[in-house]
């Protein structure tokens, strides 16, 4: 199959640590679709176009003519972490895998409406309807599970925002750090999440209204999950004079509705916000970076 991969996708993959093994992936794309849809007996009709930012994604029809959704996730976006939690959750909540013993970096999965996100709901409803998405996800882990935990997730990141050099950033950089350790040293009980949940990885769907896509699992409490969530359409929430007061009204009533600690939730929101602004700014996404840490301001 011939194609170039989508803009979006390289991009995205430009701005994340993988250098040679990236490029290396992007390049054999073409070659690992070819295997894929011979191997699993499919027939494509075509490429997602922009597609995701971690995985190209191409639609297909399984040899019964049923609609699926081919993906193709390269190592350093740990397709088999994906595959895993997908497998538990079973389709409750979350996307369902259609064949769980694909090759590597391969994953079958049902065909949801891609256009159709509950971000293009009014706020409100978006909101209660992510929200209890998002609950359904939150199961025990599997026993014996392989899946990284948030204290391990946040550990990369924390020395990554430690090597901030902007003195403008520090203060924010300092407050992450130090919400990070005092909530690693109370945690709650273990649950699975998502990972990586905002209102754009909730599509509609036809066996149910809602289901999750693109997991990046971790193990670890629930308000890690629900923090990327809180500032979901922050572009707005900037532009709006009570955006401060929004947001602190957003954590209290999330925490509320999904039975989290408000302030659990406040500084995983806080730490969330602050890795995403120093991230941005360390790949030249300044625009990005400052909506980022003015949002981290205000918690």
């Amino acid at each position: 199959m011939a194609f170039e991969p989508p803009p979006r996708l390289v991009r995205a993959l430009g701005e994340t640590p993988g250098g040679a093994d990236t490029d290396d992936w992007l390049r054999s794309l073409p070659g690992l679709v070819d295997e894929a849809v011979a191997g699993l007996g499919l027939t494509v009709e075509r490429v997602q176009v922009p597609g995701g930012r971690s995985s190209l994604v191409v639609l297909v029809r399984r040899a019964d003519g049923t609609p699926a959704v081919l993906k193709l996730v390269p190592p350093r976006s740990r397709p088999a972490s994906e595959r895993a939690a997908l497998a538990h959750w079973g389709g409750l909540g979350a996307v369902r895998l259609l064949d769980a013993a694909a090759a590597d970096g391969v994953l079958l999965i049902e065909r949801l409406q891609r256009d159709v996100s509950v971000r293009s709901l009014p706020e409100a409803k978006s909101m209660l309807e992510a929200a209890g998405t998002l609950r359904r996800l939150w199961v025990a882990p599997p026993d014996g599970h392989r899946f990284e935990t948030v204290a391990e997730r946040t550990g990369r990141q924390a020395e990554a925002m430690r090597a901030c050099a902007d003195p403008e950033v520090t203060p924010l950089v300092d407050a992450a750090l130090a919400a990070r350790a005092e909530l690693l040293a109370d945690a709650p009980e273990d649950r699975l999440l998502h990972g990586t949940f905002r209102q754009s990885k909730v599509l509609a769907a036809e066996r149910v209204p809602w289901l999750a896509v693109g997991p990046d699992p971790v193990v670890g409490e629930c308000a890690f999950d629900l923090a990327r969530l809180v500032r979901d359409r922050v572009e707005d929430l900037i532009a709006t004079p009570s955006g401060a007061a929004v947001t602190r009204r957003r954590v209290k009533r999330l925490a509320e509705s999904l039975d989290v600690e408000q302030e659990r939730l406040r500084g995983w929101t806080l730490f969330r916000a602050v890795e995403s602004g120093v991230r941005a700014l360390r790949v030249g996404r300044d625009q990005d970076a400052e909506l980022l840490l003015e949002f981290a301001g205000w918690l």
